[in-house]
């Protein structure tokens, strides 16, 4: 396992070693140990969930604040997303920064979005399944958004707007500068 560090440092990819041969492959997708050392701090994954979407399906920019706030480890099991993360950390230097990287089956990358970034993502492949680990589990009084389209934050997905599937709850997100956003003291580990 290969960890990536990214242009915002806190975000890092992670590359499975991939062991294939004629019946296919192995590779091992999570091990604590490497990601603790890495990071400088514990992980304590408590939950995995799995999402199928079809062609053009945006999920996202979701995130909840502390103390219910969350880390995931995101990976693609079938089909290619753009996945994006938004640093929403008051005072960080890298704050209101983006980055958006592919995700899919044949490339197995991972991405480690941890606790003070909105993360979402848009279907590029005719379907695909979204795994993901959580730290926290799903808290609806404390989950916010942020709308995927603002010109502040400037994301290009990778996909024709007017062809996105989104649903309602993500067409009325606030704008990044109107955002509940993770405050100076929220900041863990930078």
């Amino acid at each position: 396992m290969k960890l990536i560090k990214t242009d915002i440092p806190q975000v890092l990819l992670v590359e499975p070693t991939v062991f294939a041969d004629e019946r296919g492959y192995f590779c091992e997708t999570y091990k604590k140990e490497t990601l603790e050392i890495a990071l400088g701090y514990q992980l304590a994954f408590i939950q995995d969930n799995e999402a199928k979407s079809t062609k053009g399906v945006l999920r996202g920019l979701h995130y909840q604040l502390p103390p219910y706030a969350q880390t995931k480890l995101v990976r693609v099991i079938q089909g290619s997303v753009l996945d994006v993360v938004v640093d929403i950390r008051k005072g960080s230097p890298t704050f209101g920064k983006h980055l958006a990287i592919e995700l899919n089956d044949k490339n197995k990358l991972q991405l480690l979005v941890p606790k003070g970034f909105a993360h979402g993502y848009v279907v590029l492949s005719d379907t695909a399944i979204f795994s993901y680990k959580v730290d926290n589990y799903y808290h609806k009084q404390s989950e916010r958004g942020i709308i995927f389209n603002d010109p502040q934050l400037n994301i290009d997905w990778n996909y024709p707007i007017d062809k996105l599937i989104i649903s309602e709850k993500d067409t009325i997100q606030p704008a990044f500068a109107k955002a509940d956003l993770f405050e100076k003291e929220h900041i863990i580990n930078e």
